[in-house]
């Protein structure tokens, strides 16, 4: 851990801690308990309450919208249960891939009026928030010498 002091105005002084070379992260035992899986299910609720349930929409933009974001939080899912990290990395990256069509689907609905601006910046933020936090999950595991627990030995 390093120190770095930092003087602004030369009034402010800002003490901010550098944590560097990170190896170790707390062990997750379950999907459910990743942050990334639990902010996925709540942007699904919300696509639920705030495009499924809206009359505007027609149906196939539902079924379109309903699938993508719901892909985010089940590839996630999967991706947990394989247990090895070069496949969680890549249906990370699924994730990721479906967060961006969500949000893709966002504008255009926004674009047709299904949505108002207020509920579409909303959406929009937690997609893009989203993706932000699985590209830094993705790179986290991309430098960790953890490789899953299929590749544990049992040692006994």
């Amino acid at each position: 851990m390093k120190f770095e002091i930092q003087q602004i105005d030369f009034k402010l002084v800002i003490l901010r801690v550098i944590i560097s070379n990170i190896k170790y992260m707390a062990t997750i035992n379950n999907f459910e308990d990743l942050e990334i899986w639990q902010q996925s299910r709540s942007l699904c609720q919300l696509i639920q309450k705030e495009c499924l349930l809206n009359s505007k929409f027609l149906n196939h933009d539902k079924n379109q919208i309903d699938r993508s974001s719901a892909s985010i939080m089940d590839n996630i899912a999967e991706g947990f249960e394989r247990e090895g990290n070069k496949e969680f990395i890549n249906f990370l990256t699924m994730s990721k891939g479906s967060a961006g069509e969500v949000r893709s689907q966002l504008i255009r609905a926004f674009d047709r009026n299904y949505l108002d601006e207020e509920v579409f910046n909303f959406l929009k933020s937690q997609t893009i928030s989203l993706s932000k936090k699985l590209s830094g999950f993705i790179n986290y595991l991309k430098t960790t010498d953890h490789n899953g627990n299929k590749f544990k030995r049992n040692n006994n």
